[in-house]
């Protein structure tokens, strides 16, 4: 209950205080290329339920049809606005939304694509048994998850393999030491490595 209610206060007011930034970032999407300044993308939540996830457009339009996982911090397919949008990870803040409407939390495993929740086995399926969240200690781990990927022949079987595992590890640690104590640590680690 105390989870869900910090959820509530922080997404409502986040939403109320970044209205300014967020026109601000619609108008320079909006500038920088044809297309929306959202983008939905169709992910897995709590229970196997899927659910459209928010984030500002950061890629052209239909960049992603190509591969399903960005990579390097300089992959042609991301705009110019995007770019920047992205290396302060400001492009996640419309994830708030997704956190008032109740399909996410501000603290929780990241709800991957479905495509990859079906490779999970085993104690791997408690991931999604709790709420996904917009930041957790796999998101602090692999922040830098675009230039692991940049030079592999295989980006996604490299995920697949390498960092995917890495990531449930993670997600499963989360949810062993799960309290809102360390809710509000994730939170305040995530803020000091944007600011880093």
């Amino acid at each position: 209950m105390a989870k869900r209610l910090l959820d509530l206060v922080v997404s409502a007011v986040g939403l109320v205080i970044l209205a300014p930034f967020f026109l601000l970032f619609a108008l320079a999407i909006k500038v920088n290329g044809r297309g929306p300044v959202f983008y939905l993308q169709e992910r897995v939540g709590k229970g196997g339920k899927l659910f459209r996830l928010f984030k500002f457009r950061t890629m052209y339009i239909g960049a992603d049809r190509a591969t399903a996982i960005t990579v390097g911090q300089r992959d042609p397919r991301i705009t110019s606005v995007g770019f920047f949008l992205r290396r302060f990870k400001l492009d996640e803040l419309p994830q708030l939304i997704n956190v008032l409407k109740g399909e996410m939390s501000l603290v929780g495993p990241r709800p991957e694509l479905k495509r990859f929740v079906d490779l999970y086995q085993g104690e791997q399926r408690q991931v999604i048994q709790v709420m996904p969240g917009i930041t957790d200690y796999a998101s602090l781990e692999f922040r830098n998850e675009n230039e692991l990927l940049e030079g592999k022949q295989d980006p996604i079987d490299f995920y697949v393999k390498e960092i995917l595992p890495k990531k449930l590890e993670l997600n499963l640690k989360y949810i062993r030491e799960q309290s809102l104590w360390t809710d509000v640590k994730i939170i305040a680690l995530t803020i000091v490595h944007i600011f880093k």
